[in-house]
């Protein structure tokens, strides 16, 4: 299609409903009144001869046309807002924007109180919509879906150029057992390893982990006797149980059952799990969006 002599405020306009989902909502992120998004709603489909944006359960959803125009439209688009200031310099203690922050379990235990407080101490009017997620390349789904505008989690498997990614923080292994287990005496030894039951926390559901697959490159395989999903309850599991558990450090710390349980190395080499935010280019030069991920990166 030659889009030569185009209207640019067009492309703001679906970059805002991109972001937004709502035409009202769009409106007003880029100052028009929702007739005036309507109709350039109009024109958008007309011009790429799609409907680009249905109806859905959680307000407007992009069909795939409109997937594939944000993503090639992207750098573009961002040049645009910055040359027709549709996005204004975010006044943090004035602002009642609405953030969206998506955070797998860990991630919420971790920053979630710190990032209220920050945001009640320097933007006390912004409200804070969060959702859970469980599976790691689900953050890409509800970034794509303008559902989020960060994700923290642990990495996605693969993330497309349009998914923009930056470390947090990382989280050592150990191994936990209750406190006069016969295991909490002396070193933990790989064969005593072995022979303990294990509590698996797998948030994916899966009966096979970081552990498993270290062990599994040395020939070897412990036995599972519960597998569950919910990390922050696995603490509370081991401390009332013969159990053995590996799990984060940061798990242990925050669980409130610290005090109950014996803190061990973990017998073999195990990397530090990695913790990232990932948000969507779309948002990437929007000021009250780079404020929230400077925040989040404060705090993390």
């Amino acid at each position: 299609m030659d889009l030569h002599g185009i209207d640019l405020n067009l492309l703001v306009a679906f970059d805002a409903l991109m972001a937004e989902r709502s035409v009202t909502k769009a409106g007003r992120r880029i100052g028009r009144t929702q007739p005036a998004m309507s109709a350039a709603l109009s024109r958008l489909r007309r011009l790429w001869d799609d409907q680009l944006f249905v109806r859905g359960q959680d307000g407007l959803q992009p069909t795939p046309r409109a997937l594939e125009l944000s993503e090639s439209l992207g750098p573009a688009l961002d040049t645009i807002g910055r040359t027709l200031g549709f996005a204004q310099e975010f006044e943090p203690a004035m602002s009642r924007v609405t953030l969206n922050v998506a955070l797998q379990e860990h991630g919420a235990f971790k920053l979630l109180p710190k990032l209220v407080r920050r945001l009640h101490e320097k933007a006390p009017a912004t409200k804070l919509a969060v959702r859970a997620y469980t599976a790691r390349d689900e953050a890409i789904a509800l970034l794509d879906a303008g559902e989020a505008d960060v994700a923290v989690g642990v990495p996605p498997s693969s993330a497309p150029g349009r998914i923009f990614v930056r470390p947090l923080f990382e989280e050592p292994y150990v191994c936990v057992v209750r406190i006069g287990h016969p295991a909490a005496d002396g070193p933990l030894t790989l064969n005593r390893f072995l022979a303990l039951e294990h509590l698996l926390v797998s948030p994916e559901g899966d009966r096979f982990g970081h552990t498993d697959t270290v062990l599994a490159e040395r020939g070897l395989k412990r036995s599972l006797a519960i597998t569950l999903t919910q990390m922050y309850a696995a603490p509370a599991l081991v401390a009332g149980s013969d159990l053995i558990a590996t799990l984060m450090l940061g798990v242990v710390d925050i669980s409130g059952y610290a005090d109950r349980l014996v803190t061990l190395e973990p017998p073999l080499p195990l990397a530090p799990c990695p913790y990232v935010m990932c948000w969507h280019r779309r948002n990437d030069a929007h000021p009250a969006q780079r404020w929230l991920r400077d925040c989040i990166v404060s705090v993390g």
